[in-house]
């Protein structure tokens, strides 16, 4: 058997992947998606811009004979070259396992080994601006095999981070980690024992066993597809028996709130999101339906609160003019490249779609004033929005480009974040409290069923090297259609809720 440091790298982010990548079967990959060959190229460029004007040498070998690449790599490190690009490494681990390292560079330092007096360190390039533990142990993955190679150990390995320079790895905090972590997924690997299934969107957004998986857990109805059910609390539920979506809806949760990671409000939510994913349907919130009735019991003596009605009528104003706010950027370049407006004029019945682009990096400003004036031209008029994204990159660009806190703040104001008033008053019978997941359940569906954020950033980017205005014109039906979205879900929760409180007064 073989472990490589991508196989290691895959078991630190998900055991069932590494196990999948090694005993899977390959028919069932899903093809790499247009924003993972993105990061793909973006790392290469990366690579040439970290090694621009330096010396390396990197061994020549056919393509997939790793032997060949070790000794091809091995003759360099004999001759003593300064630095080794993506050299091969093998050696011999415990139990019959050969373990495969690939450093991005291999740099000569003074020192004694088998070749002479000097040795060799490693370091890794990597498109992140933050040191992870992940690649820190990788590089102390490398530092493992090269040290057996090489029959001397260096001290020190290296990151090289997109603009934070060099980042040193604390091996005597690292190296015993990669090690406990190395004997793990050889043992996992060996017993041949398939980890069970587990949906982590942040983790598994981007794996390329995505469909094969989130297949076997919709089939199994895992309670991971629940918003708000983490690794962690899955084990503590799993201890007690509750594996299944109709056993966590008959909880009572107060028997989960002193469990380690839930409490009071994490129970409470987790029992009412199985209780919606079980029927099916949309419930209010238990804590917004009990000032409900604190309300309507005020003549009784009970202290009156505010109507709820009139509450959430000032959350989710219905005006004349309103606004729906969608941005499209990409972190990369540190750009804002669309501001997207739907304005709903409910007195003409109309709403007309304005997509304010930087057709190139160096308009962003110009779009920036752009929706300035057409935000200020409905002074009125509330801004909704999805997460706070939107409103955390106006008040970023406001900085950057000096505008007046006399036009942004009162801005500010009127803007309206949907998923903070979704996720604080309803609770909803879908996978994830995106903006996606949630549209759909109410029926909306994009144009485009394959677009998406990092899609938008691949056609920019395919805008920006062809001129193809194909792409272009693909992100601004993909923006309107989140803007659209966004007012679909306004529209429902709006009725949703005042259903909820007429009932509450028949």
């Amino acid at each position: 058997m073989q472990i490589d440091a991508e196989l290691l790298l895959n078991y630190q982010r998900c055991r069932r992947r590494a196990f999948l990548d090694l005993y899977g079967d390959s028919e069932q990959r899903d093809s790499p998606n247009d924003y993972l060959l993105k990061l793909f190229q973006d790392s290469r460029e990366n690579h040439r811009l970290v090694l621009a004007n330096q010396v390396i040498h990197q061994p020549s070998y056919p393509r997939g004979d790793l032997t060949a690449g070790a000794t091809a790599t091995l003759e360099l490190m004999q001759q003593g070259v300064e630095q080794i690009y993506q050299g091969v490494l093998i050696t011999e681990g415990e139990a019959g396992v050969t373990l495969v390292s690939n450093p991005d560079l291999l740099i000569k330092q003074p020192g004694q080994s088998q070749f002479g007096d000097w040795l060799y360190m490693p370091a890794e390039i990597k498109l992140g601006k933050r040191p992870k533990l992940e690649y820190q142990i990788i590089a102390a993955f490398h530092l493992l095999v090269l040290g057996q190679v090489q029959g001397a150990w260096t001290e020190t390995a290296w990151l090289l981070l997109r603009e934070k320079g060099t980042y040193e790895v604390d091996l005597w905090d690292v190296f015993p980690q990669m090690q406990a972590l190395l004997t793990e997924c050889i043992q996992m690997l060996q017993e041949q024992q398939e980890p069970e299934v587990f949906i982590a969107r942040s983790r598994c957004s981007l794996c390329h066993w995505l469909n094969h998986c989130h297949a076997i857990a919709k089939a199994d109805h895992h309670l991971s597809l629940l918003p708000g059910v983490t690794a962690a609390r899955y084990l503590q539920l799993q201890e007690r028996n509750l594996t299944t979506v109709k056993a966590l809806a008959d909880a009572n949760p107060a028997h989960l709130e002193p469990l380690p990671g839930f409490g009071a409000e994490t129970a409470y939510r987790l029992v009412r999101q199985a209780k919606s994913t079980l029927h099916n349907c949309a419930l209010i919130s238990e804590d917004h339906k009990r000032g409900a009735d604190l309300s309507l019991n005020g003549s009784s003596g009970i202290t009156s609160h505010r109507h709820p009605a009139r509450q959430f009528e000032q959350e989710l104003p219905t005006a004349a003019i309103e606004l729906y706010f969608d941005i499209e950027a990409e972190p990369a370049l540190d750009l804002v490249y669309l501001h997207g407006v739907l304005v709903v004029d409910r007195h003409n019945q109309t709403t007309n779609f304005h997509a304010l682009v930087a057709e190139t990096p160096e308009d962003e400003a110009i779009a920036w004033q752009q929706f300035l004036d057409l935000a200020w031209r409905y002074p009125n008029a509330p801004i909704f929005h999805f997460c706070p994204y939107e409103a955390q990159t106006v008040e970023r660009l406001a900085k950057l480009y000096g505008t007046s806190t006399q036009h942004t703040k009162p801005l500010l104001h009127r803007f309206v974040d949907l998923h903070e008033r979704v996720t604080r008053l309803v609770t909803l019978p879908v996978e994830s409290y995106a903006l996606k997941p949630i549209a759909r359940w109410l029926g909306f569906e994009w144009q485009d069923p394959n677009a998406s954020g990092p899609q938008s950033i691949c056609w920019y980017s395919q805008w920006l090297a062809t001129g193809d205005r194909t792409y272009l014109n693909s992100i601004l039906t993909y923006n309107e259609d989140d803007c659209r979205a966004t007012h679909h879900i306004k529209e429902w929760l709006v009725g949703f809720l005042q259903e909820i409180y007429a009932a509450e007064l028949a």
